[in-house]
């Protein structure tokens, strides 16, 4: 009679552990190709796109449109410039982008201004290239106000020069951020605002002090004397881009109770898609 054969110590282990490390690996790989690859989902912290998206709004934004770069990692780990299966963005489009003074921080706002597009705000009104982007007046009402105190706020519908509308909205004319000078956006970068215009740190402002080894588009400080000392994004470099905002996959009331979440929930919102459509 033969006798089993013993196993050499610590195999079992080494075996069962590599199983669970292979596990680990394949969920890990799950959870973050799609993230990476295909879409990739944001909160809304801020009101600057309102009224086309809500503080509480959860959106899916898209990977492939533009291509992908390193910012399209959880992350932006250092995996050099430049983007692969490159695409340029168009304009109307609600994009997400990384904040180029810090290369980290998720920005969400619409691209108005192409590379050799000449920008400028006057009266409150956006104009590309010396004529002013079309308007027709819509909603107005009466809302709590930055410093406090009531303050009309008009909505309009706007056309962009390729034909895709939106809805933005403003306090007047002569707002600190109405009136600025012309911005020439340079090659490789793109202009940026919110539409929500006297409420958005946008691409009017400058973007302050770009860390090291980030990209950048030059910026003309004389441009700053315009508007108030505020920093925003300047010019956004093409690299910076994360995806394309398309959809919104619900959405939840500020102030919503955490004992009553359903009661919260703007059912309206579910599922709203928000690609800029065409006029008619």
């Amino acid at each position: 009679m033969t006798s089993a054969r013993m196993a050499k110590p610590g195999t079992g282990f080494a075996s069962e552990f590599s199983e669970i490390a292979k596990t680990i690996a394949i969920a890990l790989a799950i959870a973050f190709v799609p993230r990476v690859v295909v879409c990739q989902p944001v909160t809304i912290p801020s009101s600057s796109m309102e009224p086309t998206l809500l503080v509480g709004d959860y959106v899916i934004i898209s990977k492939f449109p533009y291509g992908w770069s390193r910012h399209s990692v959880p992350f932006s780990p250092p995996l050099g410039e430049g983007r692969i299966f490159a695409q340029a963005p168009k304009r109307g489009d609600i994009v997400v982008f990384k904040a180029p003074r810090d290369g980290r921080t998720d920005i969400i706002k619409r691209l108005v201004g192409l590379p050799g597009d000449r920008m400028q705000v006057v009266q409150g009104v956006l104009q590309i290239n010396g004529q002013p982007v079309k308007q027709e007046p819509g909603a107005t009402s009466l809302e709590d106000g930055p410093a406090g105190g009531a303050i009309r706020v008009s909505q309009f519908r706007e056309t962009l020069p390729n034909g895709r509308s939106f809805t933005s909205q403003n306090y007047g004319p002569d707002t600190p951020a109405g009136n600025t000078g012309v911005y020439l956006v340079p090659a490789g970068c793109y202009f940026m605002m919110g539409d929500n215009r006297d409420n958005s740190l946008d691409s009017r402002f400058d973007p302050g002090q770009v860390r090291t080894g980030e990209a950048s588009c030059p910026w003309n400080s004389d441009l700053d004397r315009y508007l108030p000392p505020e920093v925003g994004m300047g010019f956004v470099p093409f690299d910076d881009l994360v995806g394309r905002a398309d959809m919104v996959l619900f959405s939840w009331r500020q102030g919503a109770s955490l004992l009553k979440p359903w009661a919260g929930l703007r059912l309206d919102r579910m599922f709203h898609k928000l690609g800029a459509p065409t006029a008619t």
